[in-house]
């Protein structure tokens, strides 16, 4: 079985400038860490491998600084990585990164399940698994927390709102993994001796190596979405602690004053 489990660098802290002519991320400099939600579906993945074996691969959009977090999942277990990376690939809303995904992903060949995490923590957006998996002509599934081999189906369990749905869905496929499903392993210390910097595990794609050539579809210029504005909230520290009285008849004039009711 050949299991792509699709990882994201994201930032490490909530304070992050933005660049204030495309409305993105200012990442330079600033402490990254994988997406922990990523972490759920690499666990799921192995889990998958574990069992059934074959190969895990993971694979990642971003700069050259996104080697981290394929090496981590390499120590991890992963078998191999793909950095797909490129200045044409920058600022990219959710459906230009999700067809640079797909064009990175078809360029590596065949493959039975897709694994991503249900979304980014940098984006929230919780779009790019499903709109992959639309660029890939492939059935889809959400909220994800159980898998297992069926013949040609991947039988899985999806944690919905209020119920859980136990169904199959045929390979090859894609499944967005929820969060807090199961425990991540911690990076490998003998397995990181073992590789080092991972340089024969790694391989990375850019922009030349595509079969589509159209820089339209990439980027800013393939983001039919562009943020308009976007800023920090103001934080406020002033508070009022109310001791003695009647605590909801406090509480409802300081509502009232302040017009909030």
């Amino acid at each position: 079985m050949n299991i792509i489990v699709c990882i994201k660098q994201v930032p490490g802290t909530t304070n992050v400038n933005v660049d204030p002519v495309t409305g993105t991320l200012i990442r330079d400099g600033v402490a990254a860490k994988m997406n922990p939600y990523d972490l759920y579906a690499l666990e799921l993945g192995f889990k998958l491998k574990d069992k059934h074996g074959g190969t895990l691969n993971v694979v990642s959009m971003g700069p050259n600084s996104a080697l981290e977090v394929i090496r981590e999942a390499i120590y991890m277990g992963a078998d191999g990585g793909v950095l797909i990376s490129d200045r044409k690939f920058g600022g990219a809303d959710v459906l230009a990164t999700s067809y640079t995904l797909c064009s990175g992903i078809l360029a590596l060949g065949d493959f039975d399940v897709i694994l991503c995490g249900k979304q980014t923590t940098d984006g929230d957006t919780a779009q790019v698994g499903s709109e992959l998996a639309e660029h890939l002509k492939v059935p889809h599934a959400a909220n994800v927390r159980d898998v297992d081999v069926d013949g040609d189906r991947i039988k899985y369990v999806s944690n919905l709102d209020n119920k859980i749905v136990t169904a199959k869905i045929k390979t090859p496929c894609l499944l967005c993994v929820d969060g807090e499903v199961n425990t991540p392993r911690l990076p490998s210390f003998k397995r990181k001796l073992q590789y080092g910097d991972c340089a024969e595990q790694i391989r990375i794609i850019t922009f030349d190596d595509l079969q589509d050539k159209d820089e339209t579809h990439y980027g800013l210029k393939g983001s039919p979405t562009q943020v308009e504005r976007i800023f920090n909230p103001d934080k406020k520290s002033e508070k009022e602690i109310i001791k003695d009285g009647n605590l909801a008849s406090e509480m409802y004039k300081i509502l009232r004053d302040r017009k909030f009711v």
